[in-house]
């Protein structure tokens, strides 16, 4: 493949980006390293659902860039987390079967991508030697503030410490991954800074960070959450299920901020886009006949017009979802899911 002009390649790393923090040596980075590193790390707890194509094309994005790609199975941070402790092989070895199907599904090359499981290297002498370094430089206040919002119980006296080491380790992971930039949700956004602001106490240089949007639940209010049933579309959802989660969806008309819209925006949109496809929305020839679109920003425009109305956009885009999750071994996905997670929706 014929490596890209540098404009080309920042163009793909910021395409759908909420923030980055160090942008220039982001640029410095793709005009002097040939092969970059960059990671996403995703705990092992809740079952993958389809927000999680967000993340998959945005990998996607940075291997089109020439990047080496490295997705952390963090066992480690899933059992801090509240993930039983006898359970995390098979939750690990359903995240990596889901997650291989979900890129297969993205059409990424899978030929510099390397899945790391965080146990592998997060229980070596040298790791636990800086954990505990580091914690002697962190106050229980700043442990606390970084991990809120992604991780539970770290409120009040009856906090459970193990939630406190979380972000501790999720910024040695830059480090002992090797990466020059760490990649996630908005919400990772206080762990980022952290990461960023405490590496140096340790001699080790700061990395780039860069995030993007969360998909919000269906519901209103809120992000799509593992935990939440009904703010969701789990991989395993059957097709009744899915077209039932989506007309009762929240989707007021005219209004683009919604989890139907996003999911069409970041997901939908640029796999079409990519693909050089058109968005098709069918109606009755009464209510103006079918409407094709190239790009989310036509799409965005006539929503808020009221030229589409949402249970037209809602069927259109239900329709797009079976067939994305059509094509990934669910059969196997569904075994593997019976040990990981027992009989939970």
């Amino acid at each position: 493949m014929k490596e890209l002009a540098f404009e080309e390649k920042l163009k793909l790393v910021k395409r759908n980006t909420t923030e980055i923090i160090g942008e220039e040596e982001l640029r410095t980075l793709l005009q002097t390293k040939k092969k970059p590193v960059v990671y996403l790390g995703t705990a092992i707890t809740g079952k993958p659902h389809i927000a999680y194509f967000l993340w998959i094309l945005k990998l996607a994005d940075f291997l089109k860039a020439g990047f080496t790609v490295k997705l952390l199975l963090a066992d480690v941070h899933g059992a801090l987390d509240n993930t039983p402790w006898d359970i995390l092989e098979h939750r690990y070895i359903y995240y990596a079967a889901a997650l291989r199907e979900m890129i297969s599904v993205s059409g990424a090359s899978l030929q510099d991508l390397d899945i790391v499981k965080g146990s592998s290297f997060q229980l070596t002498r040298n790791y636990i030697h800086d954990l505990l370094k580091l914690s002697t430089t962190i106050s229980v206040h700043d442990a606390r503030k970084a991990a809120s919002g992604v991780v539970k119980n770290t409120e009040g006296d009856s906090a459970i410490l193990a939630g406190l080491l979380y972000p501790l380790m999720q910024a040695l992971d830059e480090e002992y991954l090797g990466v020059d930039m760490q990649y996630g949700g908005i919400d990772q956004r206080k762990i980022f800074v952290f990461a960023r602001e405490n590496l140096p106490h340790l001699g080790y240089k700061p990395r780039i960070e860069i995030m993007t949007p969360l998909i919000p639940s269906l519901a209103s209010g809120g992000k799509m959450s593992a935990s939440t049933v009904s703010s969701k579309i789990d991989l395993l959802d059957s097709e009744e299920d899915i077209q039932k989660k989506i007309t009762r969806a929240y989707c007021l008309e005219g209004d683009p901020n919604n989890g139907v819209m996003a999911f069409l925006r970041f997901v939908i949109m640029v796999l079409k886009e990519d693909r050089g496809e058109t968005f098709i929305v069918k109606r009755d020839k009464k209510f103006g006949g079918d409407v094709s679109y190239k790009n989310y920003t036509e799409l965005e425009k006539d929503f808020i017009a009221k030229k589409l109305h949402p249970m037209d956009l809602k069927t259109a885009a239900a329709e797009e979802i079976i067939g994305l999750l059509k094509k990934i071994d669910r059969k196997k996905l569904a075994k593997l899911a019976e040990k990981a997670y027992g009989e939970e929706k």
